[in-house]
């Protein structure tokens, strides 16, 4: 069996009868036990107004998971460069970087990560940002970090705090699901992390990482292409719990449709919802690649996706109610995947 690197995508989320800061707590218990059992990246998410995560300031729990870590690189899955001055998230990173030299990672999205309403109010009193800004703010990041501005800029002169490390600086890694983040990840020479998790991309995932790859243009930053793929997995001692541990995710994904910001239900309340026919059929495709079952039948699975996105780089996104559920199965996924 290849090696595969495993990495964790943090949502941090909220369950029913529980509290926003026992979820923050969570990703940072869960951060030290995937270090323990051999996990090599921690991302944590940014929601806004969500109801269901708690996960606001990616760059504030990064610290506080690097802080009580050791070795595992911690980052951003990701941050929503949208709203946001590219220059103020290279010097929040590049601080970052200097507390934990070698083990952050900046994911920058393009999604705003809340609806339209959230998104005015965190630019409040300017406007939003236009979306097609994006990819000068990915260009002017990185030219920031690296101190590579075009010497035409406007702020050329102007110099992230706290200086760089010599001929290094914090990984940045383009997020996305869609053949548009691929495509700008490769024109600019960045890593591409696929979100496949989000459950409505499996039948053209791969051929979105193979068009990266074929469209990759080596930069100052890489000289070949990078790509990692996030799954949705859900592993446990038997097929039937783990189908049983996601109902509580089923829900929380028709709750978002029909515009519900709730803590995550228990799978014994979960169980009980009925659905229309509709809800069904879109459940049915959501979760037609999702990733569960017995600790063999995740790793076949894993090894199958592996293999379809020709990557070792492999994140898992196991949001469930009970954190014991979460624990044990990213527990038995590193023992199935980790030798």
């Amino acid at each position: 069996m290849k090696k595969i690197h495993l990495g964790v995508v943090d949502q941090s989320p909220i369950r029913k009868g529980g509290t926003a800061s026992q979820a923050l707590n969570e990703s940072v218990t869960l951060a030290q036990i995937a270090e323990k059992v051999g996990y090599e990246r921690y991302w944590v998410a940014e929601h806004h107004n969500s109801g269901g995560y708690a996960g606001t300031a990616p760059e504030i729990l990064i610290g506080q998971i690097a802080t009580q870590t050791n070795t595992i690189k911690v980052g951003s899955g990701g941050v929503m460069l949208s709203h946001y001055s590219a220059f103020k998230v290279a010097e929040v990173f590049r601080l970052l970087d200097a507390f934990f030299p070698e083990r952050i990672e900046i994911g920058i999205g393009r999604a705003p990560g809340s609806d339209q309403l959230t998104a005015a109010a965190l630019s409040y009193p300017k406007y939003p940002m236009d979306i097609q800004q994006f990819p000068q703010q990915v260009v002017d990041l990185i030219g920031h970090l690296s101190e590579t501005l075009d010497q035409e800029h406007p702020f050329v002169n102007i110099k992230v705090q706290p200086g760089s490390t010599p001929n290094h600086m914090p990984d940045i890694w383009l997020l996305g699901s869609s053949d548009y983040s691929a495509r700008l990840a490769a024109e600019l020479g960045l890593p591409f992390s696929f979100a496949d998790f989000f459950g409505t991309t499996a039948a053209h995932g791969p051929q979105i990482a193979d068009l990266y790859r074929k469209a990759f243009k080596p930069s100052g930053y890489l000289n070949e292409p990078k790509l990692s793929v996030a799954l949705n997995v859900m592993c446990a001692e038997t097929e039937e719990k783990a189908e049983f541990i996601t109902t509580s995710r089923n829900i929380s994904r028709i709750n978002s449709i029909r515009g519900i910001r709730e803590p995550m239900i228990s799978p014994e309340e979960a169980s009980a919802i009925s659905l229309n026919p509709s809800e069904i059929q879109h459940l049915a495709q959501v979760n037609s690649n999702q990733i569960l079952g017995t600790k063999e039948q995740v790793k076949e699975k894993i090894l199958a996706s592996s293999e379809s996105y020709q990557t070792d780089q492999i994140n898992i996104v196991s949001n469930c109610y009970y954190f014991e559920d979460r624990i044990n199965s990213y527990t038995l996924v590193a023992e199935a995947l980790i030798a």
